[in-house]
């Protein structure tokens, strides 16, 4: 949490997880077609096919007086150290895990890179909601299969979505910035 020059308080929400399970594609969603906020513009950088190289970025705007600037993390192996980077000063996540079977070893990895990052912060400093995406596909792991696999205790609240149709987005991101907002803001456990 930071206070701008103007006296608007900024939170940071930090979309985590592998490669291709879809962070990019929440993002789009939230600044496209979710109504209730107010948005400003949407930083991509990406490389030719469309994957992210270092981050996206987009601000959100709930009150005049409270901001959430939103970014995803590039989720390819090689961008490890700017996970670290972006990670700094993190007020809440969303992990995006890909539902199919063949991804649960980069699921895996990505959450046991972010313990590594963030330890014991997780869930306690810093809210955590699990998004277990592209559960539309017609072979998805099951839900409880796939929360124990990425070792995230059983309280962590977890939603289903399918991104590319905005399913569960809007639900995620609210379950995120009010989590944020009784930890920073109200000092409560959730």
């Amino acid at each position: 949490m930071r206070k701008d020059a103007k006296g608007k308080i900024h939170f940071k929400i930090v979309f985590v997880g592998p490669s291709l399970a879809g962070k990019t594609t929440v993002l789009q969603f939230l600044h496209s077609s979710v109504d209730g906020l107010v948005k400003g513009g949407l930083t991509s950088i990406a490389d030719p096919s469309g994957r992210t190289v270092y981050f996206d970025f987009s601000p959100f705007s709930a009150t005049n007086s409270v901001l959430f600037d939103v970014y995803t993390v590039a989720g390819q192996r090689r961008h490890k150290n700017q996970r670290k980077m972006i990670l700094r000063g993190v007020d809440g996540l969303l992990f995006v895990a890909d539902s199919r079977p063949e991804m649960s070893d980069d699921n895996l990895e990505a959450s046991v890179e972010l313990r590594e990052f963030l330890g014991d912060k997780i869930g306690n400093e810093i809210p955590l909601v699990i998004v277990l995406n592209k559960r539309d596909l017609p072979e998805v792991s099951p839900r409880e299969k796939m929360l124990k696999e990425l070792g995230f205790d059983g309280e962590t609240l977890a939603i289903n979505t399918i991104a590319t149709k905005g399913i569960g987005i809007k639900q995620a991101f609210q379950a995120v910035s009010r989590e944020i907002i009784m930890k920073q803001v109200y000092k409560t456990e959730s």
